[in-house]
């Protein structure tokens, strides 16, 4: 048993990019960090090694992520990406990544 909370968040996301990376998957990943005040979301292109964009939500609540996530489908869709892949950061899929990724879908990003 992993002890600590960051450690065991740490050990989901190494499980959750295991699977990402076994499917040899094309698709460009949403990435969702938080912290106790914020909350980010990161577009990244795995095979190029780089940062599409970044985009941060400055409250703690789940409206903000909700607003957050109608931002990042935005700014996907402009950029010509419809599909992504969710990588929840090890997170559970609950509260504020919920939020995000349920908005995020609901304004037209696929994933």
């Amino acid at each position: 048993m992993v002890k600590g909370k960051k450690n065991r968040v740490k050990v989901r996301h190494r499980r959750i990019l295991k699977r990402l990376s076994a499917t040899g998957n094309s698709r460009v990943r949403l990435l969702v960090r938080k912290s106790l005040k914020h909350i980010y979301a990161i577009l990244i292109d795995d095979r190029q090694g780089k940062i599409i964009t970044s985009l941060t939500g400055k409250s703690k609540n789940i409206a903000s992520a909700r607003e957050l996530g109608k931002q990042v489908a935005e700014t996907a869709l402009k950029a010509g990406l419809a599909e992504v892949v969710f990588d929840r950061g090890g997170y559970l899929y609950h509260g504020r990544v919920k939020a995000l990724a349920e908005s995020a879908r609901e304004a037209g990003l696929k994933f």
